[in-house]
């Protein structure tokens, strides 16, 4: 049977593997972009970058990848299969001598994040149903950011004292190995639970999903347009924030804080956010925690004390807890359960293909234009795609503020 309370041993089973899944990511943010200028000696913003277009591009192939997996072998053994991938990439990381290991590494990384996040995701809302499907993925999303931004606060303390090689990346070591033995021995399949949902679901199967999903729906196409600017802004703030902070002169222990605070916020307002849009329109959530980014960014730009960049950097958190868990919800409440892990692995693939937008994108503009510049371009992208969610996308029910009603009409 679903549920969370029936449920909940395989459920934190799930929540502690993807907390080990985004320790795996946090480890880079706040020291790659200083390893790239400082030990490898790049210059140039586009080379720096290049370690996130690796990432992102393999990373929305393999959430990609899962569509078809999934048709084939089972949720645990594509999440087994990303940890494999991931076997490596401490090792990588650690014995680099030069900047084509820390690519090699972030491919493998991206294979990892794409099919056992994604596993993860697909596993929770199999196991919860509908009712708390919101709040399901406000507690996977919290693990997963949670330990993205201890992870890189931890590698950025560590490089403070040591360096930034070898040993920022040790405790990935550990973080892969455990994360593989629990996928092993201690998670269950969930794809059981698909069959129980099927019998009793009255959602429309779509026989154009990939066009659904990509565009033509008003909601999941709203979603997975705003779902890639979100993860284009995150790949500026991960790039180049770090190198904005460098020039600012601020500290490898402080750009450490200002790398991992945004990712804990991120994290921990999930375990609110999430709930927020099993009770409320997602639409308003979304649009707003959009606009709030565009604004955060800005501060970035505008405000260069530390306890103002701090302060920008937890209210992108905010801004993006606000927005991510209830993509996700959005997504697999308008489809039916048989085709719900293609269609979140679409929306994952346009998702995470925003890395590889921001890498370029970002990388160019700050060649051309500077940080500053590019950083403005960036958050003004960030608050259109609210813009984009407020007109077009519509409410599943009446809520207690009006909003538009979704109809045949209204999505289609």
């Amino acid at each position: 049977m679903q549920g969370l309370q029936k449920n909940a041993f395989q459920f934190y089973l799930l929540v502690l593997v993807n907390a080990f899944v985004g320790a795996m990511i946090g480890l880079e943010r706040s020291v790659l972009s200083g390893l790239g200028e400082q030990v490898f000696n790049l210059s140039a913003y586009t080379v720096i970058l290049s370690f996130i277009l690796a990432f992102g591009f393999t990373k929305a192939l393999a959430n990609l990848a899962v569509a078809f997996l999934s048709n084939k072998f089972t949720r645990k053994h594509i999440l087994i299969l990303g940890w494999i991938a991931a076997l490596p990439v401490p090792f990588l990381l650690m014995y680099a001598n030069s900047w084509q290991w820390i690519i090699v590494a972030n491919v493998l990384l991206g294979i990892n994040q794409g099919l056992a996040w994604s596993s993860t995701v697909i596993m929770k809302i199999d196991l919860v149903g509908s009712k708390n499907r919101g709040l399901a993925m406000g507690i996977n999303e919290f693990a997963g950011y949670v330990s993205v931004g201890l992870a890189a606060l931890l590698a950025g303390n560590i490089a403070a004292t040591w360096g930034y090689q070898y040993y920022p990346f040790l405790p990935g070591v550990f973080f892969v190995v455990a994360g593989l033995l629990i996928s092993i021995f201690l998670v269950k399949d969930t794809t059981h639970f698909v069959a129980h949902e099927t019998a009793q679901s009255n959602v429309y199967r779509y026989p154009d999903l990939w066009q659904q999903i990509s565009w033509r729906h008003h909601n999941m196409g709203s979603i997975s347009i705003n779902g890639l600017i979100n993860n284009m802004n995150d790949a500026m703030v991960w790039g180049l924030v770090p190198l904005l902070l460098i020039q600012r002169d601020f500290t490898t222990t402080q750009i450490a804080w200002v790398a991992g605070i945004y990712p804990a916020v991120w994290g921990f307002s999930q375990l609110v956010t999430g709930k927020m849009g099993d009770r409320f329109c997602k639409k308003q959530l979304i649009s707003a925690g959009m606009f709030l980014q565009g604004v955060s960014i800005l501060m970035f730009v505008f405000f260069g004390s530390f306890s103002l960049t701090v302060l920008a950097s937890g209210l992108l958190g905010i801004g993006t807890a606000l927005v991510y868990p209830n993509f996700l919800t959005v997504i697999a409440e308008n489809l039916h359960p048989t085709q719900r892990a293609s269609g979140l692995s679409i929306f994952r693939f346009w998702r995470d293909s925003g890395y590889v937008f921001g890498a370029i994108l970002a990388g160019i503009f700050a060649d051309i234009f500077g940080l500053s510049i590019t950083l403005i371009i960036i958050a003004s992208i960030t608050i259109l795609g609210g813009v984009l969610a407020e007109i077009r996308m519509c409410c599943t029910h009446r809520y207690f503020w009006k909003s538009n009603l979704c109809s045949e009409a209204a999505v289609y």
